[in-house]
């Protein structure tokens, strides 16, 4: 510590470019932290998904939907113990900014295949009493202040009614529960949709079967694609992991893009900060050649311009992290309740460091390596 002030005084030596300096840095690891977050937090809720839940869809596209008789036959297939389906309603309220993750399904059975939710059973009874009813996840009920008994109208920008209106009313007859990494969805009476739908009758977009034992997922799945092989509408029976992991390739391969942009802005920064501690040992050169002149050893003098980068990228890198780890809670409309994992903490720490000695030690070898009469005499 005692060497502190002479650290200090070298790194602020020009004011203007270590702040710019700094600056570069903080923003170049806001992004990595950003991007990375991200990135593991996708990955992260890939790998805690549920795995005794199978998903069946039409094996062309989703979109193109599978007949709602298809329930009963794959609910024979031995092994599943419950067999429910989704179709994507792509839902908003008032305004289509505010977007509602709402299906239409059969509640009392989606509620057997997802076991981690909790709902009151007088919420179901009220459900199959209510052909209008709708069953609203707590966190989503508490964004739009909604209570049961409210009927709220949620637009739609795909499905129109019989009448031509692509507003819905719903009536709210209960709450669940949903896990924290979960979604708070918006579920409503698949019969109610297709009786009043003006097209896609009769057709599901996803079935969402339970089964009883991890073990035997390959096995029904392939039972499943066989039962409709061949017919008009095939399907494709995957586990939840790999359905999550398809839709995310149709948007992009998200750990290729994180990677590739964080590796570019690293790399332009390991220049811009060598080249800062270069012409900081440069303007320098008589001032450490001093410094050798009142005994301080060639290693003393290259630990000092070191650890003068490593307090610089160290520092700044941090100050980038932290601001990430505030943004987070803002893109929570966008990519769900994730937090800043602590391995990307740990990931971007190391290349702090290692940002630091690449960028460092050109420079503080070329200090240890300064010969006292050359350097004083401005050679």
């Amino acid at each position: 510590m005692k060497y502190f002030p002479l650290i200090w005084a070298g790194l602020w030596r020009k004011k203007a470019r270590t702040i710019f300096t700094m600056l570069s840095i903080v923003v170049a690891f806001l992004l990595f932290g950003l991007l990375q977050g991200i990135n593991q937090g996708f990955n992260q809720a890939v790998q805690n998904l549920n795995v005794d839940r199978l998903y069946t869809s039409a094996k062309t596209n989703m979109t193109d939907g599978l007949p709602y008789a298809y329930a009963a036959r794959i609910k024979g297939v031995q092994g599943v113990r419950a067999v429910s389906h989704w179709t994507y309603f792509g839902g908003y309220y008032q305004e289509s900014k505010n977007v509602i993750p709402a299906f239409s399904t059969d509640a009392e059975a989606l509620f057997q295949v997802y076991r981690e939710l909790t709902i009151k059973p007088e919420y179901l009874e009220a459900m199959k009493r209510t052909r209008t009813g709708a069953l609203v996840g707590e966190k989503l009920a508490q964004q739009y202040h909604w209570k049961i008994g409210d009927r709220v109208p949620i637009g739609t920008s795909i499905w129109t009614d019989k009448q031509g209106s692509n507003t819905w009313q719903f009536d709210i007859v209960g709450t669940f529960e949903v896990p924290s990494a979960g979604m708070p969805s918006f579920y409503f009476n698949h019969d109610y949709f297709d009786e009043a739908a003006a097209f896609g009758n009769g057709v599901v977009h996803y079935y969402i079967v339970g089964i009883d034992s991890p073990t035997n997922a390959t096995r029904i799945s392939k039972e499943i694609d066989a039962m409709f092989e061949n017919s008009t509408n095939e399907t494709r029976t995957q586990t939840e992991s790999a359905m999550m992991q398809m839709q995310l390739k149709q948007i992009g391969d998200i750990n290729f893009i994180a990677n590739s942009i964080v590796g570019a802005v690293l790399f332009t920064l390991l220049f811009l900060t060598a080249n800062t501690m270069m012409q900081s040992v440069r303007e320098r050169t008589s001032e450490l050649a001093v410094l050798k002149t009142f005994g301080f050893s060639d290693g003393k003098v290259l630990g000092l311009v070191l650890t003068e980068a490593f307090l610089l990228c160290l520092f700044s890198a941090a100050l980038g992290l932290v601001l990430a780890g505030l943004v987070f809670p803002a893109l929570k409309p966008i990519f769900g309740d994730f937090k800043m994992p602590l391995v990307v903490v740990a990931m971007g720490a190391a290349l702090a460091m290692l940002l630091a000695l690449v960028s460092g030690l050109p420079p503080a070898w070329r200090a240890r390596q300064l010969n006292i009469v050359d350097a004083l005499a401005g050679r």
